[in-house]
């Protein structure tokens, strides 16, 4: 067979050339997903902590409604996370029980007929303790899992506020409030800061891994 002239006017492809760009990876999908949500939380953390601040003379069904969304909020995402990929079974069922605990939780704080300050500390310290647990256990047991050090300390600054908000005895809304505002801000500023840290590994992830 006689090979075609060259023509420098046809265009040369080389190889490789217009294939598509290689899929990301369940791992790479997760990090993707996870520090997303964990920004939003941070930012929902932060927001909710200056509003109820801000709110000096907050009655008690106030309060309840602020901490009854981010309860609700917070339990949506583990719910989310549950089912998403690169989760083991047990994980997945323990992911699914913490975020169902925190939306019955924060639905439980919207009540109106709620007359009891402590018994609002403790559904807010319950919803967060559970997902302290989670959070802790799922980084620990996870190896691949990114910024694992910085999840695995998120973890434990939720659970040490919610074990705060229990066993801590308050005598009015204002001193839940400022105590529960303040935990809001120091676990809004940690989730913020370990999405970043999330996002900064999530670019180190191999392609298709």
């Amino acid at each position: 067979m006689t090979q075609a002239p060259y023509d420098p006017q046809t265009p040369q492809q080389t190889p490789g050339a217009g294939a598509p760009p290689p899929e990301q990876g369940p791992l790479g999908r997760l990090a993707q997903s996870a520090w997303q949500a964990v920004l939003l939380m941070g930012v929902a953390s932060l927001i909710l902590g200056v509003l109820v601040l801000v709110w000096p003379g907050a009655s008690l069904l106030a309060a309840g409604v602020l901490f009854g969304v981010y309860l609700l909020v917070s339990g949506i995402f583990q719910l989310v996370s549950a089912f998403g990929h690169h989760v083991t079974t047990g994980m997945r069922v323990v992911g699914f029980i913490s975020g169902a605990l925190s939306v019955l939780l924060g639905l439980f704080c919207f009540r109106g007929a709620m007359q009891s300050i402590l018994l609002l500390a403790l559904w807010i310290g319950i919803g967060w303790l559970f997902r302290g647990i989670t959070q802790t256990v799922a980084a620990a047991s996870d190896p691949a899992m990114p910024a694992r050090g910085w999840q695995i300390f998120l973890g434990v600054v939720s659970a040490l506020a919610g074990i705060v908000l229990i066993v801590s005895p308050f005598e009015t809304v204002a001193v839940l409030t400022l105590v529960g505002g303040l935990w809001l801000l120091v676990v809004g500023v940690v989730e913020i800061v370990t999405a970043f840290a999330i996002r900064g590994k999530a670019k180190n992830i191999p392609t298709g891994a």
